[in-house]
């Protein structure tokens, strides 16, 4: 049996919204997971644009809401993602005000993407695992992330919007050498491969959202 086949249709568009994470600190454009997941979603017969990526290293949650006013970002977009909230943590702020900020760009997410299901949100991973973290409370980290996360992953369920969780992935970066760039804090190429593994399947349920694929 022929892999099925989507219909001969123009690429459709792919909004990923973030910080470090989604930018690739550290790695190079091919090696950033929104690039990767383009080539994925590619190599299973989905056409799917260069993302437009609105990110950049340290943003927190208002700093990314004031990128998107200045990117001036119109609705039209098959597929939009969401990673958010690791600099909100980094810096001391508290979960109960991460709730709202998140809230506030899910929904923003939503309208940019003009159907809920065509959301994804991406769990914040775990940077207490890394060399960058030595000589800090790693537990503390760990419990401050899962906090985070089960905030991002309850408002996103009640909006039914779909959830990916990358946490338990980012947490084995430990044990495994070459899952991190040379800062010992960012994700490297490989590690973001393994998310995509994640995403995949979540991206491309989104974006069968617009048709069915022929069936050969």
């Amino acid at each position: 049996m022929r892999r099925a086949r989507w219909p001969e249709v123009a690429p459709v568009r792919f909004l990923a919204l973030g910080d470090s994470y989604t930018i690739g600190e550290g790695v190079t454009e091919a090696g950033r997971w929104p690039v990767q997941l383009v080539a994925r979603l590619r190599e299973h017969g989905i056409a799917v644009d260069a993302p437009r990526i609105v990110a950049t290293t340290g943003w927190t949650t208002d700093e990314l809401s004031a990128a998107m006013d200045d990117a001036a970002l119109k609705p039209g977009w098959a597929l939009v993602t969401l990673l958010i909230g690791v600099n909100d943590q980094y810096r001391g702020r508290p979960a109960a005000g991460y709730r709202e900020r998140f809230l506030g760009l899910l929904r923003r997410a939503v309208d940019l993407a003009g159907d809920v299901r065509r959301v994804v949100v991406v769990s914040i991973p775990d940077w207490g695992v890394t060399s960058f973290a030595e000589g800090r409370d790693r537990t503390a980290i760990a419990n401050e992330i899962d906090t985070f996360n089960a905030i991002a992953r309850d408002e996103t369920l009640r909006a039914h919007a779909r959830w990916v969780d990358v946490t338990p992935t980012s947490r084995d970066a430990a044990a495994n050498p070459g899952m991190l760039v040379d800062d010992g804090l960012h994700p490297s190429a490989a590690q973001y491969a393994r998310w995509v593994t994640l995403i995949a399947p979540a991206a491309e349920a989104a974006l069968r959202e617009r048709g069915t694929p022929n069936a050969a």
